[in-house]
């Protein structure tokens, strides 16, 4: 992604050098952070133009990581994609293997049992808090902060077994069916959840007191990586990352699926609490956090107004799949996933396997605020700033080639064509 020539551009004075009484010539140098690094968790190259220690112009490579998902799922029926669309990221799978039976049932007419829906909400929440409290351990680690990553990744342990006892597991839960959902909450696993929320409920104070008044976090955090809210509308930024300048911007209020239509969810910015938005890196922890309490609340309600009923339009999967070989169409589900609107894209020919399924994820959005973000800041703060937006290579799953002023996007048929050749070249390199 060739971004430094828009982001130079439109940010190149952003933050003017302080005048200085006698002119100097300034060497910038170039200073190239990633793929593999040790500030990343995910491979993505940043190339900074720097003068001293002051970042003043951003471009960044992405497509380290190709695993052809999308490719996949089009050699697939619609059930086996839930399973397969879980895997585009490991912390976001509920809202994405969701978002793609949404996007099945609006082409085929299916409807949602009213039950579902709200369990369909309970995971979504839970998903939410669980990513929410592990960015927050990131975003620790990124600041040198080690001793509140290991606290925070304790506290995120009550999250994971609670959908460990209601899934059957940690991270991919298979939760998830066309039509609604494959388990039920069943009566005596609420209490259970209960206590996981009183949990949190007493344990948000600590979490509050640690990322919003230590003293080093927020000399790290205030004023750096701002994005205003003009920046944040004109690059197209989502989730946190865009409520915490001050856009209310959440497809559970905006478009209300599941059970949030009867929930009343209200976008989160920062001045909820601060009175005021500033669109900088402490504002981005502020949304997260408050947004984990209010996952507590949603849950909480979803909990007192769950309706009981079915859990799924139809049980049996053979005739389920029989129905959808009938259907011709295209849909779409959005979702608000913990790092913003997640959309999927499904076209059915009346076939076994779908003709095509597009997923945009988040990070595709937060990418391009990262130039703003980064301009004028100091090169120490560049990985808590990138962090900041909770981004997530492996969902970026797409490839681009550059050649000078040429750029090609390979399609499917071109990626495996040359897969096919590098494998043959390295088998004859190994003498097999």
């Amino acid at each position: 992604m060739n971004s430094g020539k828009i982001i130079e551009k439109k940010y190149r004075e952003r933050k003017p050098d302080k005048p200085v009484k006698k002119k100097r010539d300034r060497k910038s140098y170039s200073l190239s952070i990633g793929p593999i690094h040790p500030a990343l968790k995910e491979p993505v190259r940043f190339d900074l133009k720097i003068e001293g220690e002051k970042v003043v112009n951003v471009d960044f490579e992405l497509s380290q990581v190709h695993r052809g998902i999308e490719w996949a799922g089009t050699r697939r029926n619609p059930v086996q994609i839930i399973y397969l669309a879980e895997r585009i990221c490991g912390i976001c799978n509920i809202c994405h293997s969701a978002c793609f039976c949404i996007a099945v049932e609006n082409i085929a007419g299916i409807g949602v049992p009213a039950r579902a829906h709200y369990i369909r909400t309970i995971y979504g929440e839970l998903e939410r808090m669980h990513s929410h409290i592990l960015w927050a351990g990131v975003a620790a680690h990124e600041l040198g902060f080690d001793s509140v990553m290991y606290y925070t990744w304790k506290v995120r342990e009550k999250v994971m077994d609670v959908m460990e006892a209601l899934a059957g597991n940690r991270i991919t839960k298979g939760i998830m069916m066309i039509g609604g959902v494959r388990r039920d909450i069943k009566e005596k696993q609420v209490p259970m959840l209960k206590e996981a929320l009183e949990y949190y409920k007493k344990g948000f104070g600590k979490l509050g007191d640690i990322f919003l008044k230590d003293p080093v976090i927020k000399s790290r955090t205030v004023d750096t990586g701002i994005l205003s809210k003009q920046d944040g509308l004109a690059l197209c930024a989502v989730g946190p990352t865009a409520r915490a300048s001050g856009i209310k911007k959440d497809v559970r209020q905006d478009a209300a699926y599941a059970a949030y239509s009867d929930l009343d969810v209200k976008a989160i910015t920062p001045k909820n609490l601060l009175g005021e938005v500033k669109g900088d890196v402490f504002d981005r922890i502020v949304v997260r956090l408050l947004e984990v309490k209010q996952s507590v609340e949603i849950i909480e309600e979803c909990l007192k107004q769950m309706p009981k009923g079915k859990i799924v339009y139809e049980e049996k999967i053979p005739k389920l799949l029989a129905e959808l070989r009938s259907v011709e169409g295209d849909g779409i589900g959005r979702i608000e996933a913990p790092r913003g609107e997640v959309i999927h894209y499904v076209k059915l020919v009346g076939e076994e396997s779908p003709f095509c399924w597009k997923v945009r994820a988040p990070t595709y959005n937060n990418l391009l605020p990262w130039g703003p973000m980064l301009m004028g800041e100091q090169v120490a703060d560049v990985p808590i700033i990138a962090a900041s937006t909770d981004p997530c290579m492996s969902c970026t799953n797409r490839a681009v080639v550059t050649d000078g002023n040429n750029e090609e996007v390979l399609d499917n048929e071109a990626m495996r064509r040359l897969s096919v050749e590098k494998t043959n070249a390295l088998k004859r390199r190994v003498g097999r």
